[in-house]
């Protein structure tokens, strides 16, 4: 029987911190209603209803200016959900797409001019793309500008981002890692995944998502996560963003209120000038959003 997850708190705050102008969420998902948006008969779990309407709703109550929609695996390579919110959400928005090698360049042309920015990978899902597909759609979409972005599903006993370390490396775009490389901090700063995960940042061609803390850390702010975030910033921190991961799928601990994710930067990145470049400036580069905001 496929196990329905908890939804997320309903009832953000408004946060301590103060969004800049231009701030983005850079990974959110969307889920329902099923009745219009079947999911794959591959999913691992089922999602409550987390409509575009309610993301709207959460993001003017964060303050948040631009979003980013991002391909769950419950959809599989089916991204009409995810593509019909961009225009629901009330705010800029990019999407990231799961695909298949067979997809047209006319199908890459027409989903480019929709919003999408990237391609997904997430290891450990039946759903997703195969990882053997990654580098040659990853030549394929380098004239697009987009990226590739990977979702590392821990497992508690191999390292997949130094086995991949080599191949992230090689592909002639850019590689997004969600949730920080699903690093536990209890590994310890000289893990074998985060040494990994450094080399790729400082290379200039990798970019880390500051998001999923819930899911690895004790509670919100997660101060365990601090010395990874300041090693991160160390290393390149013109590649790091933020995002609220919500509505927090497939998670079976004490559901954090999404402000929290937010509220967390004040401690991950005490300095305002850095916050701005995590949640503003990094962002608009990456996805490509306009100067412009409120």
């Amino acid at each position: 029987m496929i196990e329905l997850c908890q939804p997320p708190d309903p009832s953000p705050r408004i946060p301590i911190l103060k969004c800049p102008p231009g701030t983005t969420d850079c990974h959110v998902h969307v889920y329902g209603p099923a009745s219009r948006y079947p999911v794959a008969s591959t999913r691992a779990f089922d999602v409550p209803d987390a409509l575009p309407s309610t993301l709207k709703e959460l993001l003017d109550t964060l303050g948040v200016d631009r979003v980013v929609l991002v391909q769950p695996s419950g959809y599989g390579t089916n991204n009409q959900r995810h593509l019909e919110a961009l225009s629901e959400v009330g705010r800029p928005a990019r999407m990231i797409a799961s695909l298949r090698a067979d997809v047209s360049d006319a199908e890459l042309e027409r989903l480019n001019s929709a919003g999408v920015r990237g391609i997904r990978y997430t290891i450990g899902h039946a759903g997703a793309a195969p990882l053997e597909e990654m580098p040659e759609m990853a030549r394929r979409i380098a004239a697009l500008g987009w990226h590739v972005q990977l979702h590392v599903m821990n497992d508690g006993g191999r390292a997949p981002l130094v086995e991949m370390q080599n191949v992230l490396s090689s592909l002639p775009v850019d590689v997004v890692l969600d949730h920080v490389g699903s690093v536990r901090p209890s590994d310890g700063i000289n893990q074998p995944s985060f040494r990994a995960l450094l080399e790729l940042l400082e290379s200039g061609s990798c970019w880390i998502k500051l998001s999923g803390a819930y899911r690895v850390a004790d509670a919100p702010p997660y101060a365990e996560m601090k010395p990874f975030v300041d090693a991160m910033l160390t290393v390149n921190p013109e590649h790091l963003l933020w995002g609220s991961d919500w509505p927090h799928v497939a998670f079976k601990g004490k559901m954090p209120n999404t402000t929290d994710l937010l509220d967390q930067m004040l401690t991950w990145v005490p300095d305002e000038a850095a916050r701005k470049r995590i949640l503003v400036d990094n962002p608009a580069r990456l996805y490509g959003f306009e100067a412009s905001a409120r």
